[in-house]
């Protein structure tokens, strides 16, 4: 029986056996496709497992499909996120939809030639036109923001963009992506969409600023040297105190940053964009897990659990609110580490919000990322008229929901 629109389905699977793990997973996906191959798999895997045996098993389940994915630090499904470490799957079969991959390698030569290379190769496969292009990068080889802006580069500035950095279960050590038959690492994976359906994307984080703006007046690619005209890490030292600040010399900053990231002012964004800082060198210099340009505007962010569920809820509202009243058929969430960090054993939760949004039943994988690429804004307007400006963030939720 041909299915009619998008069939999604989800296969989930754990052990020790890395091989057994992906095959098990793939084919809990499959059986539920009531028999039919799919079009398109999605595949997020725990670092605890040897990937190419992990993809190996996927494939052996399901060799004719395209195959997009990626490590990650935690795998999310419509059960809500996995407490064991794990492989996750999605299986699509949609006649209407066709997709195209794509890889950008040896992102730490040169960022932006590795986007611009997974865009270009998706992109000269299809004479359609492309409505999304989703991205899998390694952003712990090269500064993120320069990723993003390399996939505009070859698909134009207002192109909507969404995707999740690797992850490796929170060790910041080396990251993988899965292209096909293959493991990748250092690279940039790329999935193109085109045909007859609908998408949504909401983009939300919910940090709180606290404190007063500052200027970034002084400041290299991700290193902020000062703010204020004074050594970057003042801006902690000033909120902690200079005895609790100084553990952020010797303690990598990202343990902080969880909960106290900075937050850049940037035209066309009802929210200020995230940005989390990752180290403190001796001079006082932060650097950043992107970007933050000279000159900008920034403040000291805090977390709240409460605001980080309420707005997943509305990101996830956004984007349905984006398929004019068609159901929702699968969501692919990409959600920062440092929200599953903030919730703790209640992560649960926001992964609960979205789906009053989305439908509880609705097919649904995601993982836990090292950043998050996505239009700015908060919510998507005119997709169709690619009227967004895409980018990179950290600390968000992005939610993607696919319709007929």
């Amino acid at each position: 029986m041909e299915t009619k629109g998008i069939k999604a389905s989800i296969g989930t699977a754990s052990g020790d056996d890395s091989y057994a793990v992906g095959a098990n997973a793939c084919q809990d996906a499959m059986d539920q496709l009531d028999g039919q191959n799919p079009d398109l798999l999605i595949v997020f895997s725990s670092v605890k497992y040897d990937q190419q045996k992990m993809l190996d098993g996927v494939r052996s389940v399901a060799k004719g499909a395209l195959l997009v994915g990626s490590s990650t630090s935690g795998e999310i499904t419509t059960q809500g996120p996995l407490k064991d470490r794990s492989v996750a799957v999605m299986a699509i079969k949609s006649p209407e939809v066709k997709y195209f991959v794509g890889v950008g390698e040896d992102i730490a030569l040169n960022a932006r030639a590795a986007g611009k290379m997974a865009a270009d190769k998706v992109k000269e496969q299809t004479s359609g036109v492309l409505k999304a292009f989703m991205m899998m990068p390694d952003v712990l080889v090269g500064n993120g923001a320069d990723i993003v802006r390399g996939v505009l580069d070859s698909l134009g500035a207002h192109f909507p963009v969404v995707g999740g950095a690797s992850g490796d279960d929170f060790a910041f050590k080396k990251t993988y992506q899965y292209l096909n038959d293959k493991v990748y690492s250092g690279s940039v994976v790329g999935l193109g969409l085109t045909g007859n359906f609908k998408i949504g994307i909401g983009v939300k984080h919910g940090w709180i600023p606290i404190g007063e703006p500052m200027k970034v007046t002084k400041s290299n690619g991700a290193v902020i040297h000062e703010i204020n005209d004074a050594p970057a890490v003042k801006i902690y030292e000033n909120y902690f105190g200079v005895e609790e600040a100084k553990a952020l010399r010797t303690e990598a900053l990202a343990r902080l940053a969880i909960t106290y990231p900075l937050g850049m002012k940037v035209p066309g964004s009802d929210e200020l964009l995230i940005r989390d800082p990752i180290t403190v060198d001796e001079k006082g210099s932060i650097t950043c897990a992107a970007e933050i340009p000279e000159g900008s505007e920034i403040r000291l962010m805090i977390g709240s659990r409460e605001e980080a569920v309420k707005v997943a809820r509305i990101a996830a509202e956004n984007a349905v609110a984006q398929l004019d009243g068609s159901e929702p058929k699968a969501v692919i969430i990409f959600n920062c580490i440092a929200r599953n960090k903030l919730f703790g054993d209640k992560s649960g939760e926001e992964i609960n919000a979205i789906q009053q949004a989305v439908g509880k039943e609705v097919p649904l994988i995601g993982f836990y990322t090292y950043g998050e690429q996505a239009p700015l804004g908060g919510e998507v307007r005119n997709i169709e008229n690619k009227k967004c400006n895409s980018a990179f963030h950290n600390e968000t939720v992005v939610i993607c929901v696919l319709a007929d």
